[in-house]
């Protein structure tokens, strides 16, 4: 692609369908920040499971044809408009509204989609630490009310939010039973501090988590898959545990019958990351400087399946697709 002056190069979904049909290179103008606003080179993309299903339309987002597609990004400020509360040199995470998402290399936003970092956390640390981690935080301190000595019970478990929430919960003192299928994604969570519970190996989740407990159960669930995964997964509720959902993975949304919350005395809730930065901005504010604060000590650090090239995003979405990742895939600008 010949560069154009004044232009970059954004990923943009013209057509839904699989990644390598539905993305276009194109090279778009670089809007100059007007007051409030501030303009990213970006260094690292975090690809996220949503972006796979914007491509296809599968997401409950659904822009207009083409959108550039991309939940979080970070980078360097190297322009920042007049008013605005960030200095050309900051570096900082980028949380983009559609259509003018983060798979782009360069990006002028409002000062409110910005989150500063240090310098000296890697671009791919910074790329991947909003999304999976603050919707895992949020999820187990917010919604779960989560206490040194539970037992946490989490599926999807190797993918980005699951070992997110992961991590967090043996940083907040918890037992963490970690669901997931194959040996290397088990392997993952134990290096984590999980004990893993390999689906490729049982298929009474149920049984399997009753014995773990001696037969307590989980004080805590936490879903990303959704689907059957997620009815088995609330089964293993202990009495006055919490349930929380906050994904459907799988791409089948559960239902959950009443009768069995009520007769268990256990909480059903849900989580949307995306809805504080209407309702309550400030508490994302919070957790992004705990989640900071936790990258540093080394306390939580995202697993990066792949690093690629920014050439290669549809590539990087595939892997996804296949479910082969553990972790975290991103890239590189």
């Amino acid at each position: 692609m010949v560069r154009t002056p004044g232009h970059s190069r954004a990923w943009r979904v013209h057509r839904l369908g699989a990644p390598a049909v539905a993305l276009q290179l194109d090279d778009v103008p670089v809007a100059r920040p007007t007051r409030g606003q501030a303009r990213v080179q970006v260094t690292a993309i975090g690809l996220n499971h949503p972006d796979l299903l914007l491509c296809s339309g599968r997401y409950q987002e659904r822009p207009d044809l083409p959108f550039c597609p991309g939940y979080e990004a970070a980078g360097v400020v190297v322009d920042a408009g007049p008013g605005s509360i960030w200095q050309d040199g900051d570096h900082v995470i980028v949380v983009p509204e559609l259509p003018n998402g983060a798979m782009q290399e360069s990006l002028t936003v409002p000062d409110n989609q910005l989150y500063g970092v240090p310098a000296r956390l890697p671009a791919t640390t910074a790329a991947t630490l909003h999304i999976a981690y603050a919707t895992a935080h949020a999820a187990l301190h917010r919604r779960a009310s989560i206490r040194p000595g539970e037992t946490l019970l989490v599926d999807g478990a190797a993918g980005g939010v699951g070992s997110a929430a992961v991590q967090l919960g043996v940083a907040a003192g918890a037992r963490v039973l970690a669901v997931a299928t194959g040996e290397a994604k088990a392997r993952a969570c134990e290096q984590a501090g999980a004990e893993a519970i390999d689906l490729s190996l049982t298929d009474d989740l149920v049984t399997t988590v009753r014995d773990l407990t001696d037969g307590h159960g989980a004080d805590i669930v936490l879903d990303v898959v959704g689907g059957d995964l997620f009815d088995r997964a609330r089964r293993c509720i202990a009495f006055e545990g919490r349930v929380v959902t906050v994904g459907f993975t799988s791409g089948t949304v559960p239902q959950a019958p009443v009768n069995h919350v009520l007769l268990r005395n256990y909480s059903l809730v849900g989580l949307h990351l995306a809805a504080y930065r209407r309702a309550n901005p400030t508490v994302l504010r919070e957790i992004h400087a705990e989640l900071v604060r936790l990258a540093e000590d080394g306390r939580i650090a995202p697993t990066i399946h792949a690093s690629l090239p920014f050439d290669e995003a549809p590539a990087g979405l595939d892997l996804l697709a296949r479910r082969e990742v553990v972790g975290r895939v991103v890239l590189r600008c």
